[in-house]
């Protein structure tokens, strides 16, 4: 009988032997997050000479053309290589029309930081609602709902100003259908074959887009988007959303938002291994652990640090996050 409590108590110690130092636990772990893995959103405003503070996002600004061309100059400097440009005009319509301007502010943003850092990934937002006096995601029609093939034609004309502005990867995210057959269709004639879309395939209607609404100015003036953004109970749908994505022509899938849908990212993972899988760490998630640190309940860079883990675990490849040059500082390497 003590040999079998002698052998029980082995057993139990053994996995605490790999975990009894540092060296140790770094040597066996099996998720790894580098800044490779870390996309920086960028906001860029028509205002010239401009840096403001997003209020609901401490630590994040919307910066001029000329000052987010510095701005990712220093993020390129801590080893980030990729940056999301979302554009903020000067001026919004009812059809969008400096969303696909080619001096609209994101194309002009783009020039400006591929000319500054050539390096950088640059991946451009292709949505509407930054650009659209209702805020809504495409054209509305007298019953003020969106018109999903007037959309797509307009979508198309900002995906091919974007590409010829710069940047690598445009990010259709306004989840319309037919989105990125649409994109891609127009990207190949205009010459553009070899842009890479990355797809919002699986986009909920989700309460944690507040303050990214703030630092983008794209918030509705009426309504919601629940028309075309996803049922947050709803998981088969996802994976619909991203078997149609994939058929029209999608180089990289995305889950938004990544935190209370990390069951998501996991069934993207394993329905398309294949496919480079994007983790969106929005706002809302970005706005309480700052709010939650400078009240000094948690510690900000150990929680950062174990969100994006858990991202990565659950089968991402990469995530996009307000947190990415805080972190590129953080880990080694950064």
């Amino acid at each position: 009988m003590r040999i079998e409590e002698d052998v029980k108590e082995e057993l139990q110690r053994r996995p605490r032997r790999l975990r009894r130092t540092a060296g140790l636990r770094a040597l066996m772990r099996e998720t790894r997050l580098g800044v490779d893995d870390l996309i920086l959103p960028v906001f860029v405003t028509h205002e010239a000479d401009t840096t403001r503070a997003v209020p609901s996002m401490p630590g994040v600004f919307q910066y001029s053309v000329d000052r987010a061309a510095a701005f990712v100059e220093e993020a390129a400097r801590t080893g980030l290589r990729a940056v999301l440009v979302f554009g903020i005009p000067g001026s919004k319509d009812d059809t969008g029309s400096g969303a696909y301007a080619t001096d609209g502010v994101a194309q002009n943003a783009i020039r400006a930081i591929r000319e500054r850092v050539p390096e950088m990934v640059i991946i451009a937002d292709t949505c509407l609602c930054e650009y659209t006096r209702h805020g809504h995601c495409g054209i509305l029609d007298e019953r003020l709902d969106v018109v999903n093939d007037a959309t797509l034609e307009i979508l198309q004309q900002v995906a091919v100003t974007q590409a010829d502005a710069g940047a690598d990867i445009v990010a259709p995210s306004g989840m319309i259908d037919g989105m990125v057959g649409a994109i891609r269709e127009g990207l190949d004639l205009a010459g553009h074959g070899d842009i890479a879309i990355l797809s919002y395939s699986t986009k909920y209607a989700s309460a944690f887009y507040g303050p990214f609404r703030d630092a983008a100015q794209g918030a509705p003036a009426f309504g919601d988007r629940r028309s075309h953004q996803m049922d947050p109970a709803n998981a088969r749908e996802a994976m619909r959303e991203n078997s149609l994505d994939v058929d029209e022509g999608a180089d990289l899938l995305m889950v938004k938002p990544a935190l209370a849908y990390l069951d998501i990212v996991r069934q993207t993972r394993d329905q398309f291994p294949e496919y480079p899988l994007v983790a969106y760490n929005v706002s809302g998630e970005y706005a309480m652990v700052k709010a939650a640190a400078q009240n000094g309940w948690l510690d900000e860079r150990t929680v950062v640090l174990e969100m994006l883990t858990g991202m990565k675990r659950a089968g991402a490849d990469l995530v996009v996050t307000y947190h990415a040059l805080d972190v590129a500082r953080w880990i080694p390497g950064g």
